[in-house]
């Protein structure tokens, strides 16, 4: 039987009955302070569709560029496609998440992979031992 997971010693469920300012003291500094002084338009947006998601009023992921957003216990479950600055990113929001911001989990830049050279090329960037 896996584990059961707990945040700060409480379980999702009991985190979903808490208010939202016993929540946050649960939560780290840095999150607190930026629930503290308000959410956003934008914000307050994602977390009507996620409520709406969980109600079975929307299917689909939720679209969203607001990558500074604190994970909640209450976006547990939800599907949430992040923006990474070219194309958004499908997201499903575990409970190991709560506490840390939507952008951690979609990558903004991926690895750099170089092809062979090219017209303009130096002549000895054109040898490839063993080719």
């Amino acid at each position: 039987m896996p584990k059961e997971f707990r945040y700060r010693g409480y379980t999702v469920e009991q985190l979903n009955s808490m208010s939202t300012e016993a929540i946050l003291q649960l939560l780290p500094s840095r999150a607190r302070r930026s629930l503290n002084r308000g959410i956003s338009e934008d914000k307050r947006k994602l977390l009507e569709d996620i409520r709406a998601q969980r109600d079975g009023k929307l299917e689909s992921p939720i679209k969203t560029h607001a990558r500074d957003m604190v994970i909640l216990p209450v976006m547990v479950g939800a599907k949430v496609s992040v923006y990474s600055g070219k194309e958004f990113v499908a997201l499903e929001v575990k409970p190991e998440m709560i506490g840390h911001y939507l952008g951690e989990y979609v990558i903004t830049n991926k690895k750099v992979v170089h092809g062979t050279p090219g017209i303009g090329a130096s002549r000895s960037s054109l040898y490839v031992p063993l080719k």
